[in-house]
């Protein structure tokens, strides 16, 4: 499965960087696939693991912000692994004909 989140702490001012890079370092740790772009971090693995990144990335933001958003989008396909490359390759692949 691939999962897309994004953790938003609130009540800490505009600037949240610093938080969101708590997340992304949780994420970084825990060795399973992952992207991170201005909005998102996917990460790919089986839905335990993937889901215990995603609660373990939510409680470091929350250690440090009064409140926090999470934003979370799943692909749940059984069997399908490197789901984080081949997904954009077809779709490269589409666009260079």
């Amino acid at each position: 499965m691939i999962v897309a989140f994004s953790v938003t702490p609130l009540g800490v001012g505009e600037d949240v960087g610093e938080y969101v890079a708590d997340a992304v370092r949780v994420v970084r740790e825990s060795g399973l696939p992952h992207r991170t772009d201005a909005m998102f971090t996917s990460i790919e693995g089986e839905w335990d693991e993937v889901m215990d990144v995603v609660k373990r990335a939510v409680a470091a933001v929350e250690a440090r912000a009064p409140r926090v958003s999470l934003v979370l989008k799943a692909d749940i396909r059984p069997g399908v692994t490197d789901g984080l490359t081949s997904k954009v390759e077809t779709v490269e692949r589409y666009l260079a004909r």
